[in-house]
């Protein structure tokens, strides 16, 4: 049973790093969902492509949406011009791993770039970079996504606001509806709801000095709707509380079946990935299934 599961997800995680079809785009589900959290997976940074991660692109979030994905995280920064672009962080290293050293010149390679040369910079040689507009126009095209931004502190409210202001003036402001914002400490509600009332927030952890309890109090008291942790916040004790106040739990970055059934365990509800999609986990949880009779 181990050897075929291994074989089927691997299978299919091939099928997903490399490059898209664009086949079943739009396709639709025989189960109907209303939240994002009818989801198990969140793509990190769109999901990866050709076994690389962080690229944030169109073509990452084509094969992920491709195998299944409907949760999507993005990160965002502000280009030099102050436009929203979907990019990890403005560095040589980034620049590097992107392989886009060749597209920019060196005293433009660790700064942030102007809108123009974000846009004309391609990833990994060839794929395709996205700005707010075109992650609008993705939403459009595509209805049963949902959106979870990670955003800057630093930058956040300017974020925010032209995330906003665009959705609002340019396009529909029904999309705001499928947008989940992530806070990274408890003051960070307050800015983000001074901007717009999202109907879904994600308290992640990995910089959070907060303690266990002041976590469960806060997400409590404010309704947060999700609670994402690294696996070195993870506790039994921990999620069984949360889970008790209704908070979904997730556990970042996992890209292991295996590592994901442990989590379960635990009572986590979902994760964060490169790698994985729902069709994977749902192959995975078949032959669990059947391995346990």
């Amino acid at each position: 049973m181990l050897l075929i599961l291994v074989g089927i997800t691997a299978g299919i995680i091939l099928t997903s790093s490399g490059e898209s079809s664009g086949s079943n785009r739009k396709s639709s589900s025989s189960t109907s969902h209303t939240n994002f959290t009818d989801y198990k997976l969140i793509s990190h940074a769109m999901g990866s492509i050709q076994n690389q991660a962080y690229t944030n692109s169109y073509e990452a979030f084509v094969a992920n949406y491709e195998q299944g994905n409907r949760v999507f995280e993005v990160d965002l920064l502000l280009t030099e011009d102050h436009q929203v672009v979907a990019r990890h962080e403005w560095t040589q290293s980034m620049t590097k791993e992107l392989q886009q050293e060749e597209e920019l010149p060196e005293d433009r390679q660790a700064v942030p770039l102007t809108h123009k040369e974000f846009k004309e910079s391609d990833i990994l040689g060839k794929l395709k970079p996205l700005d707010w507009g075109d992650i609008l126009d993705l939403m459009e095209e595509y209805p049963d996504i949902y959106m979870v931004t990670d955003t800057k502190e630093q930058q956040q409210v300017d974020i925010l606001s032209l995330m906003v202001k665009e959705a609002e003036q340019r396009r529909n402001p029904k999309l705001l509806q499928r947008i989940v914002p992530q806070i990274y400490d408890q003051p960070m509600l307050k800015t983000v709801q001074g901007v717009y009332e999202f109907p879904s927030i994600i308290y992640t952890l990995y910089a959070s000095k907060d303690t266990d309890q002041e976590v469960i109090d806060f997400v409590t008291k404010n309704k947060i709707t999700g609670v994402t942790m690294p696996e070195n916040r993870t506790s039994e004790s921990f999620v069984s509380k949360l889970n008790k106040v209704g908070v979904v739990t997730y556990v970042h970055t996992i890209n292991d079946i295996a590592d994901m059934k442990k989590y379960e365990k635990m009572g986590i509800y979902g994760f964060y990935t490169d790698d994985l999609s729902e069709m994977v986990l749902n192959s995975a949880n078949k032959w669990y299934l059947l391995g346990s009779k």
